[in-house]
């Protein structure tokens, strides 16, 4: 920009011949510095390529722009920094508008960024081709996590708008071909800042839908999508939000977006791609008259079937009946013989012979019996007499008839067998063999010597 009247009256002096000399500070200096460079580049496109970029927790982005020459601080804030469509990353190469800024505290100047586009692609370009790459390593195009799409469902949800082409043209297809198919349908914003969001609730909505339903009453699977339009029309199905909730969806997913050549994000993350929004509607409905043919075509191909399996079973029938004849004439003519060997065995294994053999055996173990018991009880017998003989022959009474006697201390009863329990005055009993005496102590001879 040219120079305009608010240039400092430093530089006026330092470029006159007549200036006078004068002495500045360093706040004067830097002002004038501040005042020149913000004046002279408030409005400028720089070309470079971005290095160190250090983003902060409140949304701002600090980084350098650098050239084989020069290196030139500068600052994207959070509201720029929203708008960006790409991830900025060391290494890009972008070009930059804003306006240089002097921090005079620091003494140091920088590029305030306003806006900021990828050199040589758009951002559009590069913040899709940069989702994808963070999407695929994240696994949410793969393959195995992709389900089949029910056969002729008889709920089908749809998110889109109802102001546009896309709703009419899948109701339109839907009923040509099925007209008692129910369509729940959650109308949502397919274009503009508000519509990714509106989409990706919408996602959600339905599934909830399920969850509080009946199992006759879920949607089987579901259309997402909208019309043709530009790279910036279908910006909302590129979307980080919408790829994740297309992912996480417990339905199946058809995602319908634009014209055969339009591809997006919910495309790749989707169970399956329809070209535009009335092939949705094909894919999930076949047309009656195509499902007529087919019944007709397995109608017939049963038919035949079952008069082929019919005749074979004829055929097989009649050969195993014959077989069967010419196998029972021989079974029973084999089997004669063998039915009157067993009858001579069962001759020779007549109950009747059977229980007298038992009987007679019964008997004689009965005999036996009777003999080991009468023996074992005489054996008892003389043991027993002779323990009682042993026992008399011991006991107390017989020693007492041979003139022994037993004292016992009165009132306790107590066996006296030493002097020295006793003293003058205690009574005491003495058993003989025919009789009792009671005694009164009047004396103790305590050393085993006569009694006193």
């Amino acid at each position: 920009m040219p120079p305009t009247n608010d240039t400092p009256e430093l530089f006026d002096k330092v470029f006159s011949p007549k200036a006078e000399k004068r002495i500045y500070t360093v706040s004067e200096i830097t002002q004038d510095i501040k005042i020149l460079i913000e004046n002279t580049l408030a409005e400028v496109w720089v070309e470079g390529e971005v290095s160190n970029v250090r983003p902060s927790s409140a949304g701002h982005y600090y980084f350098s722009l650098k050239d084989e020459h020069a290196l030139l601080q500068a600052v994207m804030f959070n509201r720029a920094a929203g708008a960006a469509k790409f991830k900025l990353e060391d290494g890009q190469k972008v070009v930059c508008f804003g306006n240089v800024e002097v921090y005079p505290p620091h003494g140091k100047y920088q590029l305030i960024i306003e806006k900021i586009e990828p050199k040589g692609i758009g951002s559009l370009q590069l913040a899709l081709e940069q989702l994808k790459a963070k999407l695929e390593k994240e696994g949410l195009f793969a393959p195995s996590h992709k389900r089949p799409i029910p056969y002729l469902p008889s709920r089908i949800g749809v998110v889109t708008s109802l102001q546009g082409a896309a709703v009419k043209d899948i109701l339109k297809v839907l009923d040509s071909r099925f007209k008692d198919v129910h369509i729940v349908i959650r109308p949502a914003k397919v274009q503009g800042e508000l519509a990714k969001d509106d989409i990706a609730q919408g996602i959600r909505d339905l599934n909830t839908y399920n969850e509080d339903s009946d199992a006759a009453a879920r949607i089987e699977v579901m259309i997402v999508g909208r019309g043709g339009g530009s790279i910036e029309d279908l910006w909302a199905f590129n979307e980080e939000v919408v790829a994740r909730a297309i992912y996480h969806s417990t339905i199946p997913v058809i995602s319908a977006v634009g014209h055969e050549r339009d591809w997006t994000i919910a495309d790749l993350v989707a169970d399956v791609r329809a070209a535009t929004p009335s092939v949705a509607a094909e894919l999930v409905i076949p047309k009656k008259e195509d499902l007529s043919v087919r019944v007709d075509e397995f109608a017939g191909d049963l038919k035949k079937t079952l008069q082929d399996l019919v005749q074979s079973l004829r055929q097989a029938m009649g050969d195993l009946e014959h077989r069967f004849f010419l196998s029972m004439d021989h079974v029973v003519s084999g089997k004669e013989e063998a039915i009157k060997a067993v009858f001579r065995h069962l001759t020779l294994l007549n109950p009747v012979a059977k229980i007298q053999h038992c009987a007679d055996r019964i008997s004689s173990l009965t005999n036996e019996l009777c003999l080991h018991v009468g023996h074992f009880i005489q054996m008892r017998q003389a043991g027993y007499r002779r323990a009682v003989e042993k026992l008399a022959n011991l006991s107390p009474l017989n020693i007492l008839g041979r003139g022994y006697s037993i004292t016992f201390t009165v009132p306790h009863g107590a066996i006296v067998k030493d002097t020295a329990v006793l003293k003058s005055g205690d009574v005491i009993k003495t058993r003989l063999h025919k009789g009792e005496i009671i005694s009164k102590i009047t004396g103790v001879d305590k050393d085993g010597g006569d009694k006193i």
